[in-house]
Parts: C-alpha cells; structure tokens; sequence
C-alpha cells in the first residue's frame, strides 16, 4: 500500500486550475522539508490535491504555513530542454491538516498548544517548600470545541495496476 504522511511548510501560493471538462479542480503546491543531514539544504516536493480538496487548499493554505500531508506518494516523467526525461516525486493528497499553535483558530485540524516562554525581566519568586495536594475527585474533562473534519478525496489508483 502507498501511504506517506508528511509535515512540510508550504514554499509558494497553491495554484488552482481546472482540467478541460472544466468541473474538476486540481491545486499544486510546493512543501519544503528538512533533509536527513543538517548541512544539506531543505527538500522540495510538489503536492497535488484534486476535486474539493483542490478548492480548500487553494483558500486556506499560504506560504509559510506549517502543514501535514497524508497522501500517496508517485514518480513522475518531466521532459527536459536537453532532451531527456528526468523523474520527480509527487504527492497526490488525501488529507492536509494545519499545523497550529492555536487551538481557538479555524483549520482543518490543530496541534497542541506551545508553552508561552518566560520572561526574563520579571522577578524570580522566593522558593517556598511545597506540601503535597491533598486527594481529589476525579472531575468530569471538558470537551474539546469540535474541528472540521477534513475533507477527502479519493480518485482510482492507476499506479496499481498489474500488467
């Protein structure tokens, strides 16, 4: 089975076009990711999202935005000026969540919180001995605010052909 997930920042502004029966949508991006080694440069890779997947991507997604991907993952021909074909990497997207410190902001899905850093001017408070709690009850956990659910999109896989 081909499955890859993957957490990228989104390089360009997707680019939404249509294919010639003029209902289909089809939205490109560019992710970068890093490599394996510190001293090498980021990664890039492009990102395909079809039909309305193709539409929330193109509305909701800027450069600079952390994302995570959940898509298949395809090599594909590039004729070349030199009169070659070279082959890249391309990701047919399932799923894209936003990647958040925010919990309170609209996305399709959301990262927990990041601590706040501490500020190095306010005073340090004097260390008192700390006392145990005493027991509680276990009280009943709010419930989280519901999320989008994202939105998927499956198109026959022809990659998985036997012949």
């Amino acid at each position: 089975m081909n499955s890859c997930v993957l957490m990228a920042e989104v390089v360009n502004a997707p680019e939404l076009r249509y294919l010639q029966d003029g209902q289909t949508a089809i939205a490109e991006l560019t992710v970068q990711f890093p490599a394996l080694r510190a001293e090498d440069p980021m990664e890039t890779l492009k990102v395909v999202g079809w039909g309305n997947l193709a539409q929330q991507i193109q509305e909701q997604f800027q450069p600079g935005d952390q994302i995570i991907v959940e898509g298949r993952l395809n090599m594909i021909l590039v004729d070349r000026p030199e009169g070659f074909k070279e082959k890249r990497a391309e990701l047919t997207a399932g799923r894209v969540h936003r990647v958040q410190a925010d919990l309170n902001a609209p996305s399709i899905a959301a990262a927990p919180p990041s601590r706040p850093a501490a500020t190095p001017s306010a005073p340090a408070a004097p260390s008192a001995p700390v006392a145990p709690a005493p027991a509680r009850a276990s009280a009943p956990v709010p419930s989280k605010p519901a999320q989008p659910a994202p939105v998927e999109y499956s198109e026959p896989n022809y990659d998985d052909i036997p012949f």
